[in-house]
């Protein structure tokens, strides 16, 4: 069985193809319009698509004006109406499409949802615009009061209203509710209650004329919508083919979820388009746990949930590998956006620079003391702290930085602790802590003590916990507080000293900030000119080092210890902690989406000025393997450390791991159900 296979169809995952279509348009032909819609509904089909979006009244245009009042073409628009539930029987797709329907006298602007040759239900558009260009209350009726109703379409008789919500009996993630163009310019659109009813999926059926700039205001809208309504929404505006007498088209498609799009059409397009993404749903209804508020306000709406009339249908989605129509991001703690990595780093150093700030003010003391390794935590750290200094308008003397090299300190990294302490102009000092931990070692009677090279945990910790005694002491001796180094990513993994190590300090100023994103951060201060040119030069240089705990003397080879090898990739961890501590992921999901982010060199987003020569992959069995390694290290043996972590800022919308924040878990929970359901659902090996 091939990698892709082993995975199985996206449905698996509770994910959902969505599509917005924009069919060439025929003024006032629904025979022409009809064809136009059926033909990219077999498209859709073929290429997996489970829910397509047509424009608003796109069976028998939008800009017919009072043609809208004539039998004639009303009558045309059943017919095809019935040509594309005919049409539909063979088709998996859930098709909405928009068509003028006459009711007890009245004619009324419509959304028609149609599956497998069955009409669903009919919604009427609720706000009819009739201002500037816009004329709708001459032709239409608003569907504002219809609910509990029913209409005859084409010979079958089906529920109308504004209060319908048609739900896949085989997909149960996807609910699907109907804003109609107008709607979702209103203060609070009919989505909004059909999300509190329980919609996941969001349709807009829009004609909406292009001016100067609406595009950008549609693609707000729909933004903020699947934000504020915890939801996916999908949005299709009438293109090419509409009429031009005194109006423009741009035919804007663009599929947003939980505030991001995931995809946008090219408009003023000649040729039909159908623009496809795949929605998480699934991610969807979690987030919705997650946000008390939103049950709350289903209370305060008077719980719509018992207004809306469920229309059940069989979907019987494709169940084969169609890939996956989603953009992952190898780094989803850092943005693939040029100018949006730009803001989250100004905001991500700042949120530390300002509670570095807050604390110093707050201790009474005159000092910051810090470990420096000449790594990449204890950088990101020490130019917080300097950077807090110029903030406070203290001298960056304040800050007492040590080297403190033990058995295994590379000659490279004391040599770039020194310089960036220098290059900083903050007060260092050097301490060699070998003979402290040889005399330790000693009265334990470990085996070093003997001249055996056993470099086991002891080993190891007698190290690291001797600097955090020494930073704690200095602290007394100096009237001054310890700067903690350690990252998220080492806290998620545990990857610290417990006590008096290096998961403990006075203030943990990177406790909230991934391995990846440091990277990134260190990065910005150099390009956005924090520091001077030199000072730049050489926390780009810093930036290469191999991350190393540097606890164990390099081997016969001189291979120094890689943290990378022993645990895993840093990359591969911070993807895992996102889906899961952010979302609550199940583990098969997690590494699906690691594989279609990591599966080869090309794969994924990367980020603005990502180094060419870093694109590798990751086979899935590689990413099974390190993802086993994660669940039961963040699961399992972890979180007794994140229990007593000191205070740090929160700094990514990901998810802190404080047991005063986002993150709180029994220190003796086993990782059983994570590590079965990656067996029970994960690929096949």
């Amino acid at each position: 069985m091939s990698e892709t296979r082993s995975f199985g169809a996206i449905h698996n995952h509770g994910l959902v193809r969505v599509a917005a279509a924009t069919p060439l348009v025929a003024t006032a032909d629904p025979a022409k319009n009809a064809a136009a819609a059926i033909e990219l509904a077999a498209q859709g089909d073929a290429d997996g698509v489970d829910v397509i979006v047509y424009p608003e009244l796109n069976l028998s245009a939008y800009a017919n004006d009072d043609l809208h009042l004539q039998d004639a073409l009303l009558d045309a628009v059943e017919q095809a109406v019935a040509a594309v539930r005919d049409a539909s029987r063979d088709l998996s797709p859930l098709l909405l499409l928009g068509a003028p329907l006459r009711r007890n006298g009245r004619l009324h602007n419509t959304a028609i949802a149609i599956s497998r040759g069955r009409i669903l239900g009919v919604q009427p558009k609720t706000y009819l615009p009739n201002y500037r260009e816009y004329y709708e209350k001459r032709w239409f009726a608003s569907g504002a009061g219809h609910e509990g109703e029913d209409i005859i379409v084409a010979g079958d008789t089906v529920p109308f209203g504004t209060d319908l919500l048609f739900a896949a009996s085989d997909l149960p993630d996807l609910v699907v509710g109907i804003d109609i163009c107008e709607d979702y310019w209103a203060p609070i659109p009919p989505s909004s209650y059909a999300a509190l009813a329980g919609a996941t999926l969001i349709a807009n059926l829009s004609a909406s004329n292009v001016t100067v700039g609406k595009s950008a205001e549609r693609s707000l809208l729909s933004s903020a919508q699947s934000a504020r309504a915890i939801c996916a929404y999908v949005y299709s505006a009438a293109g090419t083919g509409e009429s031009t007498t005194d109006l423009s088209w741009d035919g804007q498609g663009t599929i947003h979820e939980l505030g991001e799009l995931l995809a946008q059409s090219s408009r003023f397009s000649e040729e039909p388009v159908l623009l496809m993404a795949d929605v998480d749903l699934q991610r969807v209804r979690l987030e919705r746990m997650r946000t008390p508020t939103f049950n709350d306000n289903a209370v305060v709406a008077n719980n719509p949930e018992r207004r809306y009339r469920r229309i059940a249908f069989d979907h019987r989605p494709h169940r084969r590998d169609v890939g996956l129509k989603r953009a992952q991001r190898r780094f989803p703690y850092v943005p693939t956006n040029a100018e949006r990595l730009d803001q989250d780093c100004y905001e991500a150093f700042n949120i530390q620079v300002h509670g570095l700030v807050r604390r110093f003010r707050s201790t009474g003391g005159s000092k910051m003391v810090i470990g420096v390794s000449g790594g990449l935590d204890s950088t990101h750290a020490l130019i917080v702290a300097a950077k807090a200094c110029d903030r406070l308008g203290i001298p960056r003397t304040s800050i007492l930085g040590y080297t403190m090299p033990g058995f295994a300190t590379g000659d490279a990294t004391k040599s770039n602790a020194w310089k960036l302490m220098r290059a900083l102009g903050i007060t260092g000092a050097e301490i060699d802590i070998r003979p402290a931990a040889n005399q330790m070692l000693a009265d334990m009677g470990h085996p070093v003590a003997r001249g055996e090279k056993v470099y086991d945990v002891t080993f190891e910790n007698v190290q690291a916990g001797l600097r955090t005694d020494y930073l704690f002491r200095l602290a007394n001796q100096n009237g001054g507080f310890v700067i903690g180094t350690g990252d998220l990513s080492e806290l998620a993994l545990g990857w610290c000293t417990y006590g008096v190590g290096d998961q403990m300090s006075h203030y943990a100023v990177n406790a909230g900030v991934p391995k990846t994103l440091i990277q990134y951060l260190i990065r910005w201060t150099v390009t956005s000119g924090q520091f001077d040119a030199a000072t730049g030069e050489l926390l780009t240089d810093i930036l290469g080092t191999e991350i190393s705990p540097e606890l164990v003397p390099a081997d016969e080879h001189g291979q120094m210890q890689s943290t990378e090898d022993k645990i895993g990739p840093y990359e591969l961890h911070d993807f895992f902690l996102f889906h899961i501590l952010r979302f609550g992921l199940p583990p098969s999901k997690v590494a699906f989406l690691a594989w279609h982010a990591w599966k080869d060199a090309e794969a994924g987003r990367w980020p603005a000025g990502f180094p060419d020569d870093g694109r590798h992959a990751y086979d899935i069995a590689t990413i099974v393997k390190w993802l086993r390694a994660f669940l039961d290290r963040f699961f399992r043996t972890a979180q007794f450390k994140r229990s007593a972590i000191p205070n740090g800022p929160k700094v990514s919308a990901g998810g802190s791991l404080s047991p005063r924040g986002d993150w709180r878990a029994p220190s003796d929970s086993t990782a059983t159900a994570w590590l079965d359901e990656l067996d029970r659902n994960g690929p096949q090996l």
